[in-house]
Formats: structure tokens, sequence, C-alpha cells
């Protein structure tokens, strides 16, 4: 019995002591990282989207609720047109009068023309018939300030035709402005997202970027936390990165460095130690691929801590290799860089 209870112990403080390691090596909050890795504490975020309207008017209907997904392109809302409508068919008749007066000054172009050509032809006429002394000079005085009547004539009715012309062209800019404003009375999803709030109901009336609906936009999904000196500039943009969420501390979600501030800057209470918020930080951001956020739209929450974790170059380069307790587990992980130490 005594041997039994000696081995059981044994085996005990084992696993314990294995136990403690892993836990020092990867989770550990006060202790440090391994060599060539560098972590820092932060949650899981998303950009927030307002949908509102361009234009004050009434919720003809909502299309959402709270909670639920959207994609891009699906419509969200839309506002009440009754009122563009009737716009839009008192322009579409100022386009139709305004191309028939244009109408009317292409016939009386084709009108000023014919006048003109036809002065022109007696003018001719009594040109050959002076030269011949068969028509007074009156005469063809009378017959050249015609056809000056007729050119002048022929030119400002061109120029009626080009002012009607244009009129069709502010009717038909006006009608498109309307056509515009009712299209943007449909709201659509510029993205994958979820829709966090829904402010306001059919009927309600909404002032000109009244807030309608907040989105948790799904296209970006990132964690940002601080970095050292010494740390942030051997992160470079594009390397792999790995998060740690404190729901999920057995797994480890692939993600991509995105961003790298070029400042440094003073950080807030969450930096691990109380020896790192005294000196200035850098601020780094890692992204988790869209396909992966794809995949999973539905598991992905935003305002989950957890630890963030980066390689960090060496002098010559190169990568250190990712720990086991780091390597995703059934998930599809960015293209390795070429500089990784196999």
């Amino acid at each position: 019995m005594s041997r039994k209870i000696s081995i059981s112990i044994v085996l005990i403080a084992l696993l314990s002591l294995l136990g403690f390691g892993a836990w020092t090596v990867l989770f550990k909050p006060a202790g440090g990282p391994p060599v060539g890795f560098a972590r820092g504490n932060g949650r899981i975020e998303a950009d927030l989207m307002d949908i509102s309207p361009r234009l004050a008017g009434r919720v003809a209907e909502i299309r959402v609720r709270e909670g639920e997904r959207v994609r891009s392109g699906d419509v969200l809302a839309v506002m009440d047109t009754a009122e563009l409508n009737s716009q839009l068919m008192r322009a579409e008749a100022a386009v139709a009068s305004a191309e028939a007066t244009a109408g009317v000054a292409t016939a009386q172009v084709a009108e000023a023309d014919a006048k003109l050509a036809l002065a022109r032809s007696e003018q001719a006429r009594a040109e050959t018939l002076s030269k011949r002394d068969m028509l007074s000079c009156q005469d063809l005085d009378i017959r050249r300030t015609e056809t000056q009547v007729a050119e002048a004539a022929l030119t400002a009715a061109k120029a009626n035709l080009r002012a009607r012309q244009r009129a069709v062209d502010a009717e038909a800019a006006a009608r498109a402005e309307i056509a515009t404003r009712i299209a943007d009375s449909t709201l659509y999803a510029q993205g994958a997202g979820r829709v966090l709030y829904r402010l306001a109901q059919p009927g309600e009336i909404l002032s000109s970027g009244g807030k309608l609906l907040t989105l948790v936009s799904l296209e970006d999904v990132y964690m940002e936390f601080f970095l050292p000196a010494t740390e942030a500039p051997r992160v470079r943009i594009g390397d792999e990165a790995r998060i740690v969420p404190d729901i999920m501390p057995h797994t480890a979600v692939p993600a991509v460095v995105t961003f790298v501030s070029p400042q440094a800057q003073f950080t807030p209470k969450q930096v691990e130690t109380e020896a790192e918020r005294k000196s200035l930080m850098f601020r780094i951001r890692v992204s988790i691929p869209p396909e992966l956020v794809a995949a999973r739209m539905d598991q992905v929450k935003t305002g989950v801590r957890g630890v963030a974790w980066v390689r960090l170059v060496k002098d010559d380069g190169s990568l250190p290799k990712w720990p086991e307790g780091l390597t995703p587990p059934l998930l599809a992980t960015p293209t390795q860089s070429s500089t990784e130490q196999p």
C-alpha cells in the first residue's frame, strides 16, 4: 500500500512539474516569454460601422435584427420614398418638355437654314442681273441685306438650339439627382458584419446622418498590444503572429502583423508590468486572416481578452520556430516566412 502511495505521489509531482513548466513557458502572465518571442495583452477588436440615411426621412422598413449576420450587398433598411417618387415624376415631365422645346428649336434651325439658302440664291441671281444692267443697285442692296438677315437668323436659331439642349441636360441632371436620392434610400451592407445595435424602428423620422444601425465589421478582426522599444523594431509587418484568447487558453489563433507604430507612445494600464508602463511603448496590431474569420464567422466575438504573440527577427534576419503550444491545431496558417529556421 505504501509503495502505491509513493508511486502516486511521484506521478502527481511529475505532472505538476510538467504542467507548471508549460504554463511558465507559454501562458504565465508575470513571466517572460521564450527567447526570440514577445507578447502583449489585448482584446479582439473590430471596427464599428454606423448605418445612416444620407437624407432626412421616414424609416419604411428595417430588414435585420440585433445579432444577425450580414454579408456585403445585403439590404439593411429602406427609407420612405413616396415624396421622392413624386419629384422623380415631375423631373421626368420636365425632361420631356425640355426635349420637345429642343425639337422646336431644331426645326427653327432647319427653317432658318432654308431661308438663308433662298436668300443666297436670290442674291446670286441679282448679282448676275446687275452686271447686265437689268437690275437696279437698290434692288441688289435689298437682296444682299436679305442674305445678311437670313445668316443672322440662322446664327440665332443655332444659339437657341444649344440653349434648349443645355436645358435638356439640366433637367436630365435634376432627374438623375432625384433617382440617386431614391437609390440612397435603400441602405446596403458594405461588407461582412454583425448587427450590434438597432437604433430606430419603422415609422420613425430620422435626420440626415441619423443613426439607424450599428454594425460590427468582420472584414478586419484584430488585436492591438504594446511592445517596448527593445522589441518593437524587431517585429515586421507581414510576419506571422498568434492570438491566445483567455476563453480558449489552449488554442492559438493564427494572425498576421499588419501595423507597427512608427512613433513611441505612452501605454494604457493593461500593459503587463509596472516597469513597462513607465516606459514608452510601440503599438502593434495583429489581424486574423479574413478567410479564417469567414470560415468561423459565428464564433467571432469582439471584446474577448487574450495574449498576442509575435516572433522577433534575429540579427541574421531569421525567425525562431513556433513552439508546439503556439502551433494552431486544425487551422490553416499563413505561409511561413522563408527565413524561418527548420
